[in-house]
């Protein structure tokens, strides 16, 4: 699941990486921000992920795996444990949720030199 999270958020436009926490912390980043981080060396692996307030409380509510967000902030950032509990196919719908997120939020001209 490592690889494909990583493949799946290079993939996205514009997208760097680094460690700038430790070097177990990955930290994907758009214009600059952050929309995902990936704990490489949690068992089961675990992913931080933005997300709308209303959306995060009710995603910890229906999943177990989902937690408010570790060292985040809270109210806009969920841990998600990667324990199979949840499609894979969800996790990359949360994974776009958190890009958009981030992307809609940037300036209106950083946004528009992104398309």
């Amino acid at each position: 699941m490592l690889e494909r999270i990583y493949e799946y958020c290079r993939a996205k436009a514009h997208v760097s990486e680094s460690f700038p926490f430790d070097e177990n912390t990955l930290v994907f980043k758009v214009a600059g921000k952050m929309f995902a981080l990936l704990s490489l060396e949690a068992n089961p692996l675990r992913t931080n992920l933005k997300c709308d307030p209303e959306r995060a409380v009710e995603l910890r509510e229906m999943y177990p795996c989902v937690k408010p967000g570790f060292h985040m902030n809270k109210k806009h950032w969920n841990t998600v444990e990667l324990d199979g509990s949840v499609p894979d196919s969800t996790i990359f719908e949360w994974i776009d949720d958190s890009y958009n997120l981030v992307v809609a939020g940037l300036p209106a001209k950083i946004r528009n030199s992104l398309t």
